[in-house]
């Protein structure tokens, strides 16, 4: 594909709560045995996309080690290649990336020693499967200066989190909100752009003199009446993952057989593998309706929810409509109902936990285990 890839994941979010105290967001467990930057990784891949800049900076440490060989999703190649960008101080800059456009700004001479025409920015937080050439295609098509892939959501659907668009009959995006308190628009951005690389080198450089750092609300949104900026609709699976509500929600979406099988389908989504063995099923053991991953170890009930690797469900235990992240022991005559249970946490024995539908429980346990 005749573009560079770049992968915003450097981002939080308060809605995460506790759950991004340890990692950041395109970091998080997502449908059993994937982190969440696993999907706009993969589909980079599989649109041929050569050379991907991710670019890091809250809690990385654990999405470093994540992204530590890039064979995982072929990008240890001779040509192009898999580049993790963490904020550094130079002789122009000792600052933290202070918003996503700065974070481009501040990488920008890997956009100028690259020699495909367009880029592809989107951000680490999204589940879904797109081929970018189609997109691509599109923007040539349109002769767009940006092209935003966007989402018809459902009515009644909360867009306040997300930047809301409005579009004329020829696919021209007219209106842009970027988290509006409230609004009409039914059509959101999935945070995925396409634009010719040495425009984008131009806008940030005009962005970094006017002091203005965030590429939504300073480019997007101030040079909506003046750029041709369309929107591409997508129409298969999408979620974000950046609020507990939208977490949760999206795991248990993968307990759909009907989620699983567009996902199992080519192309493929591609993660870092662990030699873990089977999931093992002892006497006693009942599951129900869930995804239990490598590495587990079942003793208890099991319904509707979902087990990361590596986790020890005890005698007698119950676990109902929650996910355990990896390597978590629970112990005997413990109950979770409505959960989600931080990473190698330790659930002493006779514990209960529950939650509302409405009010998922986020189990953090105080032990001597440190987590990524």
């Amino acid at each position: 594909m005749r573009a560079v890839g770049v992968i915003l994941a450097g981002g939080n979010s308060k809605r995460m709560k506790e759950l991004s105290n340890k990692r950041a967001i395109s970091a998080m467990p997502v449908a059993g045995s994937f982190r969440s930057i696993d999907f706009t990784l993969s589909n980079m891949t599989n649109s041929r996309i050569q050379t991907v800049a991710v670019l890091t900076q809250y809690n990385s440490r654990s999405l470093n080690l994540h992204l530590n060989s890039s064979k995982w999703w072929d990008f240890g190649r001779k040509q192009g290649g898999l580049y993790v960008f963490n904020p550094t101080i130079t002789a122009e800059s000792s600052d933290w990336y202070r918003g996503t456009a700065d974070a481009l700004y501040q990488n920008l001479t890997f956009l100028k020693n690259s020699h495909e025409p367009y880029a592809v920015i989107a951000s680490g937080d999204g589940i879904y499967k797109l081929d970018y050439n189609k997109v691509l295609e599109y923007h040539i098509e349109k002769k767009a200066d940006i092209t935003v892939v966007c989402k018809k959501v459902e009515e009644g659907e909360d867009v306040t989190r997300f930047g809301c668009v409005k579009v004329n009959d020829e696919g021209r995006i007219v209106d842009f909100e970027e988290k509006p308190m409230v609004s009409d628009a039914n059509t959101i951005s999935c945070g995925i752009y396409v634009i010719r690389r040495r425009h984008l080198i131009e806008l940030l450089e005009k962005c970094n003199e006017e002091d203005r750092y965030d590429f939504v609300q300073d480019i997007l949104v101030r040079y909506k009446n003046m750029k041709r900026i369309y929107a591409y609709k997508m129409d298969g699976y999408w979620s974000n993952i950046a609020s507990v509500d939208s977490y949760y929600n999206t795991n248990m979406d993968f307990l759909k057989k009907d989620v699983r099988d567009y996902f199992k389908q080519d192309p493929q989504i591609y993660t870092k593998v662990d030699d873990l063995p089977p999931a093992k099923y002892n006497p006693g053991s009942n599951v129900r309706n869930s995804l239990i991953s490598s590495g587990c170890i079942l003793n208890g009930t099991v319904e509707n929810s979902l087990l990361f690797k590596d986790v020890y469900v005890g005698n007698n235990c119950v676990i109902r409509n929650s996910i355990v992240l990896n390597n978590v022991y629970i112990g005997d005559n413990t109950v979770l109902e409505n959960c989600i249970v931080e990473s190698r946490d330790v659930i002493r024995a006779n514990s209960t936990y529950i939650g509302t539908k409405d009010d998922i429980k986020i189990v953090v346990e105080k032990n001597d285990r440190y987590a990524i």
